[in-house]
């Protein structure tokens, strides 16, 4: 089987919960439509009852009826979800009355009904902005225990022939979210995109820290930095196979990884690289990307306590269907299941 349909089966597996707070947006429905007859999940639209009835029929989806749907303008609804977005804004200045304003704002909604354990997870950005969706998430779902930052991974399916990574996949990361991470933040960064590398991709992850430098062969702050960040890895995930400071090279090149860093856990065979900086992994991803004909999947979210996935507004029904499954995996990987 091919990487999705090791995801399809697992999210099979373990049925979750997944809200749609673009409950109206065509493209949305057609995905939702579509994993209901297969099966994978359990779909919470958000949006008016009627209206997303009405799009059903004149697009000839039959599963949404299976939906549940959930109307942001419905009192009740605003009734049990507002209290709680109260609570986790009070201290920001918020009242209720703000609070119930904006608990009927989808986005919002969304990461409430998640945080209140209705839902497993989210999908979200085929209308709005990224700094939209990711705005609720932080103030609503926040981070993961033990994690203060979101960073956003790329699983890079490579040819079936490519002698690099783990079963023809790579995650590279961060490649979209935070530009120039601490050293701590660095290592958050290595511990999240190994379990992205473990619930999405189905391997044991391999992790190097890259730089510009391997072992000390180079002397700069930036060196010292994914030095340090490593030294934490080791600390927060001793477990982990992590190594850094290495250069690309040394990280996925086995006859290279002999000479300039021998005694490397890595060996030269590492399958998830985390870049020292914003610009150096989205530079990378895309150049690989174009460059070698891989396929690049994401960005993934990572950090948060319960996963939310940030779509392209320029996204099909097929890139909606995939990241709702990939969003069942990311929460139960979150669960152990």
């Amino acid at each position: 089987m091919n990487l999705f349909d090791n995801l399809t089966a697992k999210a099979k597996a373990h049925r979750q919960r997944i809200v749609l707070p673009e409950g109206t947006e065509p493209r949305t429905l057609k995905a939702a439509d579509r994993i209901i007859a297969d099966d994978i999940a359990d779909i919470i639209l958000i949006g008016n009852h009627d209206e997303v009835k009405r799009m059903a029929i004149d697009m000839n989806l039959e599963n949404i009826e299976r939906a549940t749907i959930v109307d942001p303008s419905d009192e009740a609804v605003i009734d049990r979800y507002a209290p709680l977005l109260y609570q986790l804004r009070r201290h920001k200045g918020m009242t209720e009355e703000q609070a119930r304003l904006t608990t009927a704002n989808p986005l919002y909604l969304g990461c409430l009904i998640v945080k209140a354990g209705d839902a497993d997870g989210e999908v979200a950005g085929a209308q709005n902005t990224t700094g939209n969706v990711l705005r609720a998430a932080f103030q609503v779902i926040k981070t993961r225990p033990g994690i203060s930052v979101v960073s956003g991974a790329f699983l890079m399916l490579l040819p079936e022939d490519s002698p690099f990574g783990t079963n023809g996949v790579m995650v590279f990361a961060d490649c979209a979210v935070l530009p120039d991470p601490t050293a701590e933040e660095l290592a958050q960064i290595a511990v999240c995109s190994a379990d992205t590398a473990r619930d999405l991709a189905g391997i044991e992850p391999r992790v190097a820290m890259l730089s510009f430098s391997t072992k000390g062969s180079a002397k700069h702050e930036r060196v010292e930095k994914v030095v340090r960040a490593t030294e934490l890895v080791h600390k927060i995930a001793p477990e982990l196979i992590v190594d850094g400071e290495l250069q690309a090279d040394a990280a996925i090149v086995p006859s290279v990884a002999h000479k300039k860093a021998p005694e490397s856990i890595i060996n030269g065979k590492a399958n998830v690289l985390v870049f020292p900086s914003l610009e150096v992994g989205n530079i990378a991803y895309k150049l690989v990307q174009r460059f070698a004909g891989v396929e690049a999947i994401g960005p993934i979210l990572q950090g948060l306590a319960a996963p939310v996935s940030d779509l392209s507004r320029g996204c099909y029904p097929e890139d909606i269907y995939k990241t709702i499954i990939m969003t069942c995996c990311q929460a139960i990987g979150s669960k152990n299941l």
